[in-house]
């Protein structure tokens, strides 16, 4: 399996993966981060598969930045892909969408997902949401080793 980094982003917005990637390094929150920005490379990273081969073996990411709306594959895909493997299954998935539909919400929550927050369509709140997600999930959080 590879998973080198310590977050991944699952994001095809430009914009919003630079708020990202800036609230992350802002609050020291991670080494490594890894950018896909369609459901298919996500799944080919974290399972080592396609392009992301040749990096099998490695660490899985300690948390998951998914949005629900992706070219190729989108995220409610992903979502219950990676909830039904038990390789990972236990890696905490936080939806970041801006898709407001109850009825995304409630697949994702019975899927598995650990958290569902839409992107907040201001500035500093966007960036608010992702430092305070990442910081619980990333600092406070306590997973099975």
């Amino acid at each position: 399996m590879n998973g080198g980094a310590e977050i991944l982003v699952v994001e095809d917005n430009p914009n919003d993966i630079e708020l990202m990637l800036r609230s992350f390094r802002r609050h020291y929150l991670a080494n490594s981060i890894f950018v896909a920005r369609d459901g298919a490379e996500a799944l080919d990273y974290v399972f080592g598969t396609g392009a992301h081969a040749q990096g099998g073996g490695q660490d899985q990411p300690k948390i998951i930045f998914l949005d629900l709306n992706l070219p190729k594959l989108n995220g409610i895909e992903v979502l219950r892909r990676l909830k039904s493997d038990e390789r990972t299954r236990a890696i905490p998935v936080v939806v970041l969408t801006s898709a407001e539909e109850e009825r995304n919400t409630i697949e994702s929550y019975q899927l598995g997902v650990n958290s569902y927050i839409v992107k907040p369509v201001e500035f500093e709140n966007f960036i608010r949401a992702v430092s305070q997600a990442g910081l619980y999930w990333m600092v406070l959080n306590r997973r099975p080793s």
